[in-house]
């Protein structure tokens, strides 16, 4: 009996093991199957649906967590699988320097690559499998990763005026950003800078809007041009080797008061849509995907808080469709100090309009404030989902869903050698011959290659970090060759010129130590150091030491080019009668030959200013058009290389700048007639922006009293949310007098540093009064004493 009953055991344990498999393989298929039902009735994941069904599909899926985790934007190193995940994370950015092994840690292409892909494959993760968007700031170029091409920047672009230009760098960095997997660039910037003092005034292409308006055709290289008829406003992307762009920063930055960083931009709404608006329209044309709100204000309103601009203007009246997202840490900035209440800032910044928040470190913070307006009803749902629609219909026209993870065979565009020869083209076309010899009928420009000794000089001649400037490699900008690749403007002027001409390299040579050495040229490149945003701001503009002591010492005593690598126009005019020849090179980035090809005559100076070069600083602001014009180099200024100018013919001239077309002061009589047709036309726009504010107002005043109605019914349904409703009021009332206080308090502010900008003023004049007396007073002394070593000589 036993052995029969072992002899049954093993078949008995085969059977069942062949119903559990069965079981288990029946339990599969149908799983599949109903995944595959559930795929089939989730309209979001097919691609042959329009945008717009796939984004209405999604939401109504999503959870108040997910849609709040889409509006939110924090730093690569916080970005672990945990936090993506838990989170619903909807996006990820590289601040200036932050890359794979932390900054300056000159990651390849490939570490960048895996990078974004692991943490793009914890996004796919979640339970709708949402990919998020990595964003990163590629301003002149792929500007955060070792050996990638550094285009100028665009101040000096502006000066080539170069449309396709501009799009062909656009397509070489749309390239270079998605060889390291990236789908975002934080580009271009559509500042027009009105006053040099500005520490960002680089970021911006022109004075003009117009020429600004013109080099939006960049966006069309970033992008992809958009096919005819193209709804504008409707984010457009053209396949993954284009990335997003972002418009930024709106609306205004560049003509803060004294050029001041963050500060006040005072203008009347005219003024607004003359000046700053203009780039804007072609961008939402050219299906820009995204705009960056501005740090500064609109008189007095931070822009980071301005619903009419940024709701009412941007997306209802200019019908942008793609999203709104702020700057690094922006919201925290509309108070004073910055995050003093971060609750006031989440409710003002997301009810102004703004969709994702770059906010990133403090994520759960934001997270969890903005889940506690939305359950108070301060922030309204329609908000949240208008917000996170605008996000997904930008996720959905990149490809994002379908091709999350980008193309690793794109790894060799870093620096590739044709990005470089277009990156030395862009530094040819940018230059702007200022000078060219003390006698305009003698110019000592082009150089010749062959023969003699040429003296290099200048802290700025053999150093890429100083060459390429801010926003390169980190955020601020280095110093030095180890950076990132490329060639200095010495080692251009060696590889260019022929065999038996000596070039020389000092870099700080002492006074009086070159009137032997035999050169027939010297060079000397200077200009300012590297520097970002409110650093750069300055109120002097002055070349930092030793750079007018290179000058002096050089050119006293050798005919010299000075070659100047800056940001921005800067005092000069100290110098000039010693220069036989002023080049303005701007921050030309990693390819230096561009600068020797033109000192040597291989290619023409053809650059024409794209900003006004003021004598002094105490001119400033001084723009094209503006009544008392009175500069060293006009707006448009520029020699060429035979001694020409499309300018004025001397740089001190008091002849008119060149005319342009943004000029007030046409005599011609069929200008006249089209600025009062646009006057009329800017006048109509006015009054229909004021109509259509109005209309808003009526419409905000019925929507508050349905709500006070509902309130009332609400009222009679418990004590608890009777108790809930005091709450927010007082809450409300505590918000508004919180936000009386901060005003009065930056009012007192504003009176107090007044106060102590003209005490520093007074004092400064009372210290000049007093060096004066004591220099008078020294020279009467010297003058007695004299007077008395001449009457004791007479005495002997």
């Amino acid at each position: 009996m036993h052995e029969m009953l072992r002899k049954r055991i093993p078949i008995t344990a085969g059977m069942l093991l062949i119903l559990v498999c069965i079981s288990v393989s029946i339990s599969i298929v149908g799983a599949t199957q109903a995944n595959n039902v559930e795929d089939q009735n989730m309209a979001y994941k097919d691609p042959s649906k329009p945008v717009e069904t796939r984004v209405e599909d999604l939401l109504k899926r999503m959870t108040l967590e997910e849609k709040l985790g889409q509006m939110t934007q924090i730093e690569r190193e916080n970005a672990t699988a945990d936090v993506m995940q838990r989170y619903f994370i909807g996006s990820v950015l590289s601040g200036g320097g932050s890359g794979p092994g932390g900054a300056n840690s000159n990651a390849t292409a490939k570490q960048w690559f895996d990078m974004v892909s692991e943490i793009q494959k914890a996004s796919l993760g979640t339970r709708l499998g949402i990919p998020m968007i990595y964003g990163i700031d590629a301003v002149h170029g792929h500007n955060n990763v070792y050996k990638a091409t550094i285009f100028p920047h665009n101040v000096g672009l502006g000066v080539t005026r170069d449309p396709e230009l501009l799009k062909r760098i656009g397509e070489a960095t749309a390239l270079e950003v998605r060889a390291t997997g990236i789908p975002y660039a934080f580009a271009p910037c559509l500042a027009v800078c009105r006053d040099p003092r500005w520490g960002r005034c680089y970021e911006s292409y022109s004075e003009d809007p117009k020429i600004v308006e013109e080099l939006t055709s960049i966006i069309d290289g970033l992008q992809g041009e958009v096919p005819p008829n193209w709804q504008s406003g409707y984010p457009y992307l053209q396949g993954k080797k284009r990335v997003a762009g972002s418009a930024k920063h709106f609306v205004g930055d560049g003509g803060t008061v004294n050029g001041i960083n963050e500060n006040n931009t005072v203008i009347d709404w005219e003024g607004l849509l003359k000046i700053h608006m203009p780039g804007y329209f072609p961008a939402l044309k050219k299906g820009i995907a995204t705009v960056m709100v501005s740090y500064s204000s609109w008189n007095g309103v931070k822009m980071h808080a301005n619903h009419e601009l940024i709701t009412k203007y941007l997306k209802e009246k200019l019908q942008f469709k793609g999203f709104v997202i702020s700057d690094f840490q922006g919201i925290d900035k509309i108070t004073s100090p910055p995050h003093a209440n971060y609750t006031y800032s989440v409710e003002v910044s997301i009810n102004a309009g703004i969709d994702m928040i770059m906010v990133p470190y403090q994520y759960t913070e934001f997270l969890d404030t903005l889940k506690d307006l939305v359950s108070k009803k301060v922030v309204p749902m329609n908000r949240i989902d208008d917000a996170v629609s605008r996000i997904l219909r930008v996720k959905f026209a990149m490809g994002l869903f379908e091709d999350p993870l980008g193309d690793s065979s794109l790894e060799n565009e870093i620096g590739s050698q044709a990005h470089r020869e277009l990156a030395r083209e862009a530094v040819r076309k940018s230059l702007v011959l200022l000078k060219n010899g003390k006698d305009p009928k003698q110019p000592i420009l082009p150089l010749p290659k062959k023969g003699g000794k040429i003296l290099v000089a200048g802290t700025h001649a053999d150093n890429l970090g100083l060459q390429c400037g801010g926003w390169t490699i980190s955020w601020q900008g280095e110093s030095g060759n180890n950076y990132t690749t490329g060639t200095t403007i010495l080692k251009g002027i060696e590889a260019t010129v022929e065999k038996g001409t000596e070039v020389v390299y000092k870099e700080n040579p002492e006074k009086g130590s070159l009137k032997d050495g035999g050169f027939s040229h010297a060079i000397v490149v200077v200009g300012e150091v590297p520097y970002a945003e409110t650093k750069g701001d300055s109120l002097n503009l002055t070349i930092p030491h030793p750079g007018p002591n290179i000058i002096s010492n050089v050119c006293e005593e050798v005919k010299c080019v000075v070659v100047l690598i800056t940001g921005r126009p800067v005092v000069i005019e100290p110098y000039l009668e010693k220069i036989d020849a002023l080049v303005a090179a701007w921050l030309p980035g990693s390819e230096g030959q561009g600068v020797a090809d033109v000192l040597f005559g291989d290619f023409p100076f053809t650059g024409k200013l794209a900003r006004t070069w003021f004598k002094r600083v105490d001119q400033l602001p001084m723009n094209v058009g503006d009544k008392n014009y009175d500069p060293l180099f006009p707006f448009g200024f520029g020699l060429t290389t035979d001694g020409s100018s499309s300018g004025s013919p001397s740089p001190s001239s008091n002849t008119k700048p060149p005319k342009t077309k943004v000029e007030t002061k046409a005599e011609n009589q069929a200008e006249k007639e089209e600025r009062k047709a646009q006057r009329q036309e800017e006048k109509a726009l006015k009054q229909e922006e004021k109509d259509m504010r109005k209309a808003q107002r009526l419409k905000e005043k019925e929507t508050r009293k349905e709500e006070k109605d509902m309130g009332k019914v609400e009222k009679q349904e418990g004590k608890e949310e009777k108790r809930e409703l005091k709450e927010t009021q007082e809450e409300k009332a505590k918000r508004k007098a919180t936000k009386q206080e901060e005003k009065d308090k930056r009012k007192q502010e504003r009176q107090e540093e007044k106060k102590k900008k003209q005490e520093e003023k007074d004092k400064r004049k009372q210290e000049r009064q007093q060096e004066k007396e004591k220099r008078r007073e020294e020279k009467d002394k010297r003058k007695a004493e004299k007077h008395h070593e001449e009457g004791k000589n007479d005495e002997i």
